[in-house]
């Protein structure tokens, strides 16, 4: 009995730290993202640049009862992170699999879920920064005075609210070839986010597209972010998060099916 218990715990002492391997694969995505400046630039940058031309210098009106300068860092903080979660799950994921590196890992011994939480926690980190440099620079030089706790739910909101589009990511990298990603990507993120007025205030969009909006995802994350400091159209918190729920699970449906397709192709 003690061979039996010695050789049990040598057995496990052999077995890979799960946590380990889940840390170490997001320390490799996170290097990985690092080699790809456009990435950076197309998340954290771009965001950023936007706020600087059309919320300090194209000068500071009233939107929606607030600053122009608080409101779009509501706007353009849910465009910093649709950008940040989808290039960083759907252009990463359609470009392993035609390189063959997610049949590597299928076939490693790691654990096929550790691959999807690097990407999940990529694009939460990429996201936070991204939110959070609009806030730096919409409290230094845009004269926004949030409360800390405003300004920690707006934060958290934000981040919160990207996973939808981690899901999206997801369906579009399972069905995007490696070269065709972006575009692919661009076709859903630009037109989206001009439709949910996060480029031009809602406010000011025709009555069509202000219709179109309503059935968006981007539409609904922008709107808990502007409802936090007092600029939103109404609708209910619950509302907003039941829809971008529903359409997590629809992207997430798709991607599924997207990966028995490549399970059995791959064989």
């Amino acid at each position: 009995m003690a061979a039996a218990s010695s050789s049990r715990i040598a057995s496990a002492l052999r077995q890979p730290d799960l946590i380990t391997i889940y840390l170490k694969e997001t320390k490799y995505e996170f290097l990985k993202s690092l080699r790809f400046p456009m990435y950076f630039v197309s998340t954290i940058v771009l965001p950023l640049m936007f706020y600087v031309l059309f919320g300090l210098v194209m000068g500071r009106q009233t939107i929606g009862g607030v600053t122009s300068t608080a409101y779009l860092i509501a706007a353009y903080g849910t465009f910093g992170v649709m950008g940040a979660s989808l290039f960083g799950t759907a252009a990463g994921l359609a470009g392993d699999r035609g390189l063959g590196w997610l049949q590597v890992k299928r076939a490693s011994p790691m654990p096929p879920f550790a691959y999807f939480f690097a990407k999940l926690v990529m694009s939460l980190l990429f996201s936070s920064i991204d939110v959070l440099a609009l806030l730096v620079m919409g409290t230094l030089l845009g004269g926004v005075h949030l409360p800390a706790a405003t300004a920690g739910k707006l934060v958290l909101t934000l981040v919160a609210g990207s996973v939808p589009f981690c899901a999206m990511g997801l369906a579009i990298g399972y069905f995007a070839g490696p070269n065709s990603a972006p575009a692919v990507i661009n076709m859903f993120y630009l037109p989206m986010s001009f439709c949910s007025g996060l480029w031009i205030p809602i406010v000011f969009l025709p009555r069509t597209v202000q219709g179109i909006a309503e059935v968006l995802p981007p539409y609904h994350l922008s709107q808990l972010a502007l409802n936090l400091i007092g600029a939103g159209r109404g609708g209910s918190t619950a509302g907003h998060w039941e829809t971008l729920a529903g359409f997590t699970m629809i992207c997430l449906g798709v991607a599924w099916v997207g990966h028995l397709r490549d399970q059995k192709a791959n064989g």
